[in-house]
Parts: structure tokens; sequence; C-alpha cells
């Protein structure tokens, strides 16, 4: 991740003055090109959600919700009259390389593949990706490696409310220190730095995976699996 926020912000520094790219009809066309929408963030950054709804995983007999740790994403940021991505996907073992090379032959950076979820059957894979240049041949460039995998793109289908969490989320959130908040039955917290994230003295938005992600998933008797991100210095 960290070799994806010096790229990325190595882009920031050399980017030239020019129009930003932050009209909603602009974004529109890039999700278009991507075969996925997504919604502006704070900071003008265009984040799309790549859920792999398709995939069921369970880890230690527990079945995983989408949103516990198959939550795929890419976010693009303007830079002048272009635009960073940068981006954490979930992928099965067998499609890693078929996405890798597609990416690799159109001009979109690998950085770290690791894996998450230790003994979670069956393997997923979390690839993360970084890009420069015009947005729509970004989006472009990115679908074409997404297609070659089963990540679900266009609209999702409707889908029935979760039933309300089997937890404490009012202990919980005492224990935190701060408020969650329920995403597809999974209690989930972002958390961002105390001190701001900056490269070469530029603030790092909170969009590109600056704060820390803990998750909550209820399995039975007030119990809960745990997963979660923390992004620290070195």
């Amino acid at each position: 991740m960290m070799s994806s926020l010096r790229f990325a912000l190595a882009v920031l520094v050399a980017s030239t003055a020019g129009p930003v790219l932050a009209a909603d009809q602009d974004w529109q066309k890039v999700g278009q090109a991507l075969g996925k929408e997504g919604n502006v963030q704070p900071g003008g950054v265009y984040r799309v959600a790549l859920p792999r709804s398709d995939l069921k995983v369970t880890l230690d007999g527990i079945a995983l919700k989408t949103g516990f740790a198959l939550g795929g994403w890419l976010a693009f940021e303007p830079t002048g009259n272009q635009a960073m991505v940068m981006g954490d996907l979930v992928l099965t073992q067998d499609e890693v390389n078929p996405v890798m090379r597609r990416f690799e032959e159109q001009g979109i950076e690998i950085t770290p593949v690791h894996n998450h979820l230790l003994r979670a059957e069956p393997m997923t894979l979390y690839m993360h990706v970084a890009g420069h240049g015009d947005p729509l041949k970004l989006a472009g460039a990115l679908h074409a490696g997404l297609a070659l995998s089963k990540t679900p793109l266009g609209s999702p289908a409707a889908q029935q409310p979760p039933a309300p969490i089997d937890l404490d989320t009012a202990a919980i959130d005492r224990a935190m220190g701060r408020k969650g908040k329920d995403n597809g039955g999974v209690y989930q917290f972002s958390i961002p730095r105390a001190q701001e994230t900056k490269e070469e003295g530029m603030a790092v938005p909170e969009p590109l995976v600056t704060a820390i992600g803990i998750n909550f998933q209820p399995t039975g008797g007030g119990k809960a699996a745990i997963t979660g991100d923390f992004v620290l210095v070195a």
C-alpha cells in the first residue's frame, strides 16, 4: 500500500496546472468506461466499490459476508487535466495471473499482491493497482483486466435489507471510542489517523486508504469475527 501511495503522490507533485476533472458528467463517463459507476467522495475523489458478492468464502467454518473482507475498490483523483487511480481488488487464485498480465499490457502498475485472510476457502488474494493518465483510458484499461475475472460489474441487483446486527454495538462503540456503522450486516469502523497523512507536503485524502478499517461480523451468541487494515508509519 505504501508503494502505491508513493507512486500516487509523486504523480500529484509532478502534475501541472490545468482544468480539474470534477464535473459529474466526466466521472459518469469514467464509470461507464470502467463498467461500474461510483460516487464522489470528500476531496473530489471518485471511488468505485467492487464487492465480490459472487464469492462464497468461508473461514474456520464461518461464511463471510461481502462487507467483511471481500470489498474491492478503485479511487480516481484529479491531477490537473488527468487523473491518478489507486485500488485494491479481490481476486481468486486462478484470476490473479490473467488479470495481472492484462493490467501490465495496459500500463497499470501492480504493487502488492497478498492475502488478507489465512485459511479462507476458496483462497482470496488482494491486488493493489495504481496508474496515472487520461481517466477514460485508465478506466478502459482497468475494465480490460477486471473482465478476465468474475468481479460483478454493472448495477448491483436489488437485495433484501440485512437483519439487525446481533451485537451490542453501543458497547463496541464505547470500547473503540468512536461510532461504527452497519454495512450489509457487518459493523464497520473507519478511523482516520490523528496526524494528517502527507507526502512531499501534500495531504493524502482519506478515500485513498489513509484511514484504519476494522470490521465486526456477528457469529452468534454475542460473538464476532473481526478483520482490519492498519495504516502505520515505518
